[in-house]
């Protein structure tokens, strides 16, 4: 629990108010203790505004004299302060609002830090800047973040494929993606208590069929720009979970004007993501086109391009491409995301000529893409 969970309500108002609401809520606004070294902590974030140019935080003066708090500090106040989703909010924040790089180049508060998807994508983005003191405890909390959402997107990917659903037989085990109401409505309509209720006793699941006869290739190709990189942490997650599964052959890809093949270090996502090189320019059909010289079985692959389709390269030979593909009977998917979220950005005018190719485009979280190729190899 945090220390400030009991603050009156006209404490907590001071410091959503700011400084200006002292005066104006008299003596039950004052602050002490935890409530002050909370107003410091959001004051040396938040009191960055454009009048500060470039002066440091530290240089403003407040109260006694002039602040000293370091980034270090900060995080340990915010730490030793705050509830853990404001702890989150604060750090994303000092990271992608004010550009504090130091919040993951400092490596007495890398020590510190609660690892999180934030923090990842900021590594990522500075990784260049770290010396090798800096970047052995940068990958350490990559380790940590990838760990996490592997273990979250290994259930989802598990259970896609269990096999497709097979109406005609239940089973024992219980998944809420198999459940069968009206099986289970049927089979305790007896139970009925007294005041007219419904008891379930017997709750009923469908059984899964597999069909792993036939192996699939997934072939991922992931955009290395800015833009994109919460999608090629899902991805590199994703490849990762992919990989081993008996139906499936699994190869990853980055590209940016060039493709670099990271299918040797699919199995360690950390190693994936630490090779990213963020930036430089697009060059989708070049990533297409080597892409497709993997294919084995047209018909049991499926092709992944994640890209905000913004191209530096050839339109027209990238949109005959993916024709040629399609025609072949190989199933495109053109994700525009691929994150929790599943919120894409990206050039509609290329995204259509692509769908009119004969691709599917929009964007997918990691489990339903897990899905989508489930349910191909499952047939």
């Amino acid at each position: 629990m945090s220390k400030l969970s009991d603050l009156p309500p006209l404490v907590r108002w001071r410091l959503l108010l700011g400084e200006s609401a002292e005066g104006g809520l008299g003596e039950g606004g004052r602050l002490e203790g935890a409530a002050a070294g909370a107003d410091a902590a959001l004051g040396w974030l938040y009191g960055r505004d454009e009048a500060l140019g470039d002066r440091d935080i530290a240089d403003r003066q407040a109260g006694g004299g002039a602040s000293s708090m370091t980034v270090p500090d900060w995080i340990n106040a915010i730490h030793d302060l705050f509830p853990q989703e404001t702890i989150e909010r604060l750090e994303r924040d000092a990271i992608e609002q004010f550009g504090i790089d130091e919040v993951i180049t400092n490596p007495d508060v890398l020590a510190r830090v609660e690892p999180n998807v934030t923090l990842l994508k900021a590594v990522l983005q500075t990784k260049h800047l770290m010396n090798q003191d800096v970047l052995r405890l940068a990958r350490e909390l990559v380790r940590k973040v990838v760990e996490r959402l592997m273990k979250e997107l290994a259930t989802e990917v598990l259970a896609a494929f269990r096999g497709t659903l097979d109406r005609q037989r239940h089973a024992p085990l219980r998944f809420s993606k198999n459940f069968d109401a009206l099986g289970t409505l049927k089979a305790n309509l007896k139970n009925i208590d007294s005041q007219g209720r419904l008891i379930i006793r017997r709750p009923r699941f469908f059984a899964r069929t597999k069909n792993h006869n036939a192996r699939w290739q997934v072939i991922l190709l992931v955009d290395q720009s800015g833009s994109m990189l919460g999608s090629t942490i899902h991805a590199a997650v994703t490849a990762a979970c992919l990989w081993g599964l008996p139906a499936v052959k699994t190869h990853l890809c980055v590209f940016d004007t060039e493709v670099v093949d990271l299918t040797r270090d699919i199995t360690d996502p950390v190693e994936t993501l630490m090779k990213v090189q963020l930036g430089g320019g697009t060059d989708i059909c070049k990533a297409v086109r080597y892409g497709a010289q993997l294919i084995d079985a047209p018909q049991r692959t499926i092709f992944v391009v994640l890209t905000d389709f913004f191209e530096g390269g050839d339109e027209n030979l990238l949109v005959k491409t993916i024709g040629e593909l399609s025609a072949q009977g190989t199933k495109v998917l053109g994700l525009a995301a691929l994150d929790s979220d599943a919120v894409p950005a990206y050039d509609r005018h290329l995204a259509q000529r692509l769908v009119n190719a004969g691709a599917f485009v929009g964007a997918m979280t990691p489990g339903q893409l897990a899905e989508f190729i489930a349910q191909a190899v499952n047939g």
